[in-house]
């Protein structure tokens, strides 16, 4: 089945995955504070704005995980002091559903203090949860919050679980988990 890009939120941890039919040639790179999804160096030149994006931020005692350039303003939020759930859906309300031929929603969670919490902005709905079990929502099929099976415990299990799991079209993952000082961060390329 393919079901788009989509990520899992647990109350420690959080993944990520690529799953592209249109842009397979993407991966994921560390940046100071974050991971973001960007073109290989054989990608074809697009102007499409939903290819590179930062897919993971970390910010004080929470880390921000989604689909596209609205896990910027959350993280910006939660910086200011926003609670989780605020920042989840006052930014996916502002930024709104992609608008590409697909209507693609945005995705998007948050693991921190004060919880953890997954949310989607489609057309026509936008859904903000607390979550304390693992919990998928995807941008295609399976685009309301839904809880999953998922064993990770560590970001790098957490990346490569998701990366392997049998939805169709895998190009890249992030994992992200709680750590002693902060946020450990995990990147599966399928290397």
């Amino acid at each position: 089945m393919y079901i788009g890009r989509f990520l899992i939120v647990a109350p420690e941890l959080a993944a990520y995955r690529v799953s592209s039919r249109s842009f397979p040639n993407r991966r994921v790179v560390e940046r100071e504070a974050a991971l973001t999804v960007a073109p290989t160096a054989d990608a074809p030149e697009t102007d499409n704005p939903y290819v590179s994006y930062n897919c993971v931020r970390t910010t004080g005692e929470s880390a921000v995980v989604g689909n596209g350039s609205h896990v910027d303003p959350i993280t910006e939020k939660l910086d200011l002091g926003y609670p989780a759930r605020d920042a989840l859906a006052e930014s996916l309300l502002a930024l709104d559903y992609e608008k590409d031929d697909y209507d693609t929603p945005r995705i998007a969670g948050v693991v921190g203090d004060d919880g953890a919490f997954v949310g989607t902005v489609r057309r026509d709905a936008l859904l903000v949860r607390e979550v304390d079990e693992p919990t998928l929502v995807a941008t295609y099929e399976k685009d309301a919050p839904e809880a999953f099976d998922f064993e990770a415990s560590t970001a790098a299990d957490a990346a490569r679980e998701v990366y392997d799991l049998e939805f169709e079209h895998a190009v890249c993952a992030a994992g992200l988990a709680r750590a002693e000082d902060g946020f450990s961060l995990a990147i599966e390329n399928g290397n």
